[in-house]
């Protein structure tokens, strides 16, 4: 009997010992290497920076955590090398946990993943770990993290209707997919929203018009040119344009019209201090800020509460700027006049109320009905719009 109770503990812990290699590893303990694959430059002063200085507000705030990182992580910069493969790297260097920095990383990520069942994994913008989306996987070890970029995407989009002069907005866009078409839909409803509700002005006299790139920043000979698309908007009356790419193009190109003695602005992404582009033309920045998300999944890797879950997290309403507590953010340029600084601030404080302009009637741009009459939008119907709305031109899909 003894023997047999020995031999059965002795299958227990083998079980035991066993689950944990196949649904990740324990707590991390006392010290913990954090590494990170970013799509861009980590100086780029957009999306790669914002993730790299989440990263780098870790390793403040999080005693034992210690950053390693790979930028340039995308097939120009480094062709015939993939994003799972430079994860084994940052393995190699210690890393106990990676993060993988874009939507265009989704594939390897989830390949990384499922190989190093050992290693936590943070998928910064998908959706992988979503168990109500259409892309889940059954990875324990990996959550994914994502900011609602859309308010502040809507609160750009206000600072843009209360400031144009011509009532035509250019939306400098990157690739085309689920992720950018609600984000500039976002835009649009925000310029919508103040160019009725605090201008009122008649909806068909805004011109809200999306040029894509085909991809988050500017790869020669790959790409449209970002500083081409900026200055086709503003040769062509479109006197604000917002970006949503991950550089900086568009505020750029502004401040180089303006210097010409036309008055032109824009609307900066991503980063917070990419508004320091172009001071004399910006009209703000929304921006994401990892570090706190970053935070609080690098205290569970580490004490053991670690749980495979999906994050789309909404702002700090008590202060959209917090460093500590909010994911997004939007800093307002000095140049915005005191009535559209005003209209800003007025409607963040609806946001943080309860406005929802995720609320019908809308329809998409065929024409076709997206919510009806009070409808309110789900989160899967606004993660993946798959079209852009009635009132925005330009394409909806890939070609």
């Amino acid at each position: 009997m003894k023997k047999s109770a020995k031999f059965i503990l002795l299958a227990l812990a083998f079980a035991l010992v066993a689950g944990a290699a196949a649904w990740g590893q324990p707590a991390a303990g006392s010290n913990l290497t954090i590494g990170i694959l970013l799509v861009g430059p980590y100086n780029d002063h957009g999306w790669s920076q914002a993730t790299y200085d989440g990263l780098t507000y870790v390793t403040q705030k999080v005693a034992g955590t210690k950053m390693v990182y790979i930028d340039k992580v995308n097939p120009a910069d480094r062709p015939g090398t993939t994003a799972s493969q430079l994860g084994e790297s940052l393995v190699e260097q210690g890393a106990k946990m990676v993060i993988f920095n874009s939507d265009d990383m989704s594939d390897e990520a989830a390949k990384f993943a499922a190989a190093h069942p050992d290693i936590f994994v943070i998928f910064a913008s998908g959706d992988t770990t979503w168990k109500d989306g259409k892309n889940f996987k059954n990875l324990p070890n990996m959550v994914c993290i994502m900011g609602k970029m859309e308010y502040m995407k809507m609160v750009a989009g206000v600072a843009a209707a209360m400031t144009t002069k011509t009532g035509k907005i250019g939306f400098l866009g990157p690739l085309i997919n689920d992720e950018t078409r609600r984000l500039a839909a976002a835009a649009y409803l925000g310029a919508k929203y103040a160019w009725v509700t605090y201008l009122k002005k008649d909806i068909s006299k805004l011109d809200f018009k999306v040029t894509w790139i085909g991809f988050w920043f500017n790869i020669p000979g790959v790409t449209s040119d970002p500083t081409q698309v900026a200055d086709d908007f503003f040769n062509s009356g479109y006197d604000v344009v917002i970006s949503g790419i991950d550089t900086t193009e568009a505020v750029a190109e502004a401040a180089k019209f303006q210097a010409k003695g036309q008055k032109v602005w824009a609307v900066a992404y991503d980063y917070k201090d990419a508004i320091n582009e172009g001071k004399t033309v910006a009209l703000g920045v929304p921006y994401f800020n990892w570090g706190p998300s970053f935070a609080v999944a690098a205290k569970s890797a580490m004490g053991g509460s670690w749980k495979s879950h999906w994050e789309w997290n909404a702002p700090d309403w008590k202060n959209i700027n917090n460093p500590d507590t909010s994911a997004i953010g939007f800093v307002k340029g000095s140049v915005l006049t005191k009535d559209a600084s005003a209209a800003v601030d007025k409607f963040i404080g609806e946001l943080g109320k309860g406005l929802n302009l995720w609320t019908g009637p809308l329809d998409f741009q065929d024409g076709s009905a997206f919510l009806k009459a009070k409808e309110v939008a789900t989160d899967k119907q606004i993660w993946y719009l798959p079209q852009l709305l009635k009132g925005m031109s330009g394409q909806s899909v890939s070609k």
